[in-house]
């Protein structure tokens, strides 16, 4: 199938099995905010159930006892908290059902300890297609900012702040999982109208589009206001203004069709710049004072990445992308992605070599809109399919852009975010398959190596033999194949081979989804005159591959007069004989000289010479990674953000 036949049988609307209708009033003064809504909710599965679960994700930060941080994970992110955070659903009324669900004392199935994760039984089953209507009221306490939530100052990143439904499967299994330190989310694609009422002196970048903005009437006073009743009138908007903050309010209303989350960021202090694509796509992004530069870089990274990805992946569907770029000290809701929306951070250095931090973070999160936010695979359950896919989207978008310099350059050299990620798959361990559910990694360097780097680097290995269009092409049929399908690890492979062949495809298997490796060495080699009465030398070439990933791999003879000679070696066997023929003896032999294979494991035997093992040519892993950590060190504030630059290949989101 070509790009544009897979275009035109995408499907323009999701199922959209859950529809939110909410209303939400931030008061910065106590880092709260109080929700209220209706969820209507339908049964898309083939079987009937007798339960719903739903997400409390901001309990994760309530106290030290919940799974996040009772759970040991090391090298991952995740700043300790000066204020814990908290959700208190205060009713959940199910109209079909007559009857308020929500238990006294909610806790996550078998862990009194977690409340991230709640089952709530239902008096009756509910069938397939059914529909539920849910009033609800919630309190959500954010916490001081920390993993892509919280507060910082006047600052707030609300996110994981109102009552999530998880996601019910076709065969009647819930998709429900407690909030894990490394684990992103997963749930329906739906509709949701929120508005967010806020101090008029914030600004509010949201999921979504911006259809209303309105003075909020006063409170109303004890005479004015209406009595008590029973029923659905309790979910109505909270009165703004009784929180004891003085000062005018602000209601936004925003509306986002086909997406499966929404947030919103406010501050006080953002600044502002907006521009629209040729397509359409107006693109905001919020900023701090001083960080106008930043704001532009990105912009322009968004302009060049909506294009790439949308011609690569499929045309993205939405008319407006919003940046939010935290300020100083809320690093930590920075390089995160939501539908519409992403989070950056950092600050242009001034240094004398080029890095590209803020572009190559700008673009991995906008790579997200379509492998978290469009396809909606299970974080929890197979994190490669969105972190992994999105590295090789993004060092794929960087090298076409920056040829062979996508990290940076200076001193001379060039550093690619190929050779980074192959760096970062090489301290993978090797006994977890990449494609492993979060809770197999017990810590946060093995899931960074694994999951963004290891991914990357096998995708780009894969384009580096087959041809960068051919693995492109595998890619971008795979997520319009699946958008808004929620695909598993089985669906990706099977449509990658399917694209890609049977020999690619069974090599990317390999690679992905089990422990694996390769390691390709020049063994030996020896030439002879030929005994057949013709002039000339014979010869051969001991090649070995130690390891259980097979790809196709170059090898070069090199004869005693220069001329060279390239053969190609299926590595189907773990060791073969390769034969030579020429005017002048053999003399040495690279695999691989143009070093395709980035998961090689060690290329210092990938050459042999008569005189015994040499390097192998362009063998520049260790000096262009030591140049990106020297070039980093050199830059103005270097040294304070050398943590922060390590982490932007395994730590963002």
């Amino acid at each position: 199938m070509s790009l544009a036949e897979a275009d035109a049988a995408m499907p323009s609307v999701s199922q959209r099995a859950v529809g939110y209708t909410l209303r939400a009033e931030l008061i910065p003064k106590t880092h709260t905010v109080r929700g209220s809504g209706t969820i209507v909710w339908r049964n898309t599965a083939r079987v009937a159930t007798d339960r719903l679960h739903v997400h409390l994700y901001l309990n994760a930060f309530k106290n030290e006892r919940t799974v996040f941080w009772r759970v040991p994970v090391s090298g991952f992110r995740g700043d300790p908290l000066s204020g814990p955070g908290r959700i208190e659903v205060q009713r959940f009324f199910i109209r079909e059902l007559e009857r308020d669900v929500w238990p006294e004392a909610p806790t996550t199935p078998g862990d009194p300890e977690d409340a991230t994760d709640i089952e709530l039984p239902l008096p009756r089953s509910i069938e397939p297609g059914e529909t539920l209507t849910i009033d609800t009221t919630w309190t959500s306490h954010l916490p001081s900012v920390t993993l892509r939530t919280g507060y910082s100052g006047s600052f707030h990143m609300v996110a994981q702040w109102f009552p999530k439904l998880a996601r019910l499967e076709p065969d009647g299994t819930w998709a429900h999982f407690p909030f894990h330190r490394m684990s992103e989310f997963y749930a329906d694609y739906g509709t949701y109208d929120v508005t967010v009422t806020t101090p008029a002196t914030f600004t509010v970048g949201a999921v979504g589009e911006l259809v209303s903005e309105t003075p909020a009437s006063p409170a109303p006073t004890a005479s004015s206001a209406p009595a008590a009743s029973a029923a659905p009138a309790a979910s109505a908007a909270p009165a703004p203004g009784d929180d004891g903050e003085p000062g005018a309010r602000v209601v936004r209303r925003y509306n986002a069709t086909d997406v499966h989350d929404f947030s919103f960021a406010a501050w006080d202090r953002f600044r502002t710049l907006s521009e629209t694509t040729a397509a359409g796509v107006k693109i905001t992004c919020l900023f701090p004072a001083n960080r106008e530069a930043e704001a532009r870089t990105e912009i322009d990274a968004v302009k060049f990445g909506l294009g790439y990805f949308g011609a690569a992946f499929g045309r993205y569907p939405y008319r407006t992308l919003t940046i939010v770029h935290p300020p100083p000290g809320a690093g930590e809701a920075g390089g995160m992605e939501y539908p519409t929306l992403i989070t950056t951070g950092g600050a242009s250095l001034t240094s004398i070599v080029t890095t590209r931090e803020i572009e190559i973070l700008t673009l991995h999160e906008l790579a997200h809109q379509w492998f978290y936010g469009l396809v909606g695979s299970n974080e929890f359950r197979a994190p490669f399919l969105d972190e992994g896919l999105t590295s090789y989207a993004e060092t794929d978008a960087c090298e076409a852009r920056w040829p062979g310099a996508s990290g940076g350059e200076g001193f001379g050299l060039s550093l690619g975010l190929p050779s980074l990620h192959r760096a970062g798959a090489l301290m993978g361990t090797r006994h977890l398959a990449v494609s492993s559910s979060v809770p197999d990694f017990i810590a946060g360097s093995d899931y960074g190596a694994l999951v963004y780097s290891r991914s990357a680097a096998t995708l780009r290995t894969l384009a580096n033999v087959y041809g960068e269009d051919t693995v492109r092409r595998a890619v971008g049929l795979y997520a319009r194949r699946y958008r808004f399908a929620h695909p598993t690890p089985d669906d990706f492979f099977a449509s990658m081979r399917e694209t890609l062949g049977d020999e690619a495809g069974a090599a990317l298997r390999t690679a992905l989804d089990t422990p694996s490796s390769v390691d390709f060495i020049a063994a030996d080699l020896d030439s002879w005159p030929r005994t057949d009465g013709k002039p000339g030398f014979a010869g051969q070439v001991l090649v070995r591959r130690l390891g259980e990933i097979r790809l196709p791999v170059d090898v070069l003879l090199i004869a005693e007069d220069g001329t060279t000679r390239r053969l190609r070696w299926d590595a189907a066997t773990s060791a073969h004989l390769l034969p030579y023929e020429g005017d002048s003896p053999l003399v040495a032999a690279v695999i691989d000289p143009e070093h395709r294979i980035l998961l090689d494991e060690d290329l210092t035997n990938n050459a042999f010479t008569t005189q015994g093992r040499r390097f192998p040519w362009r063998v520049m892993e260790a000096s262009t990674f030591s140049f990106g950590v020297l070039a980093r060190g050199c830059c103005r504030e270097g040294r304070g953000r050398l943590r922060a630059s390590q982490q932007l290949v395994w730590c963002r989101a």
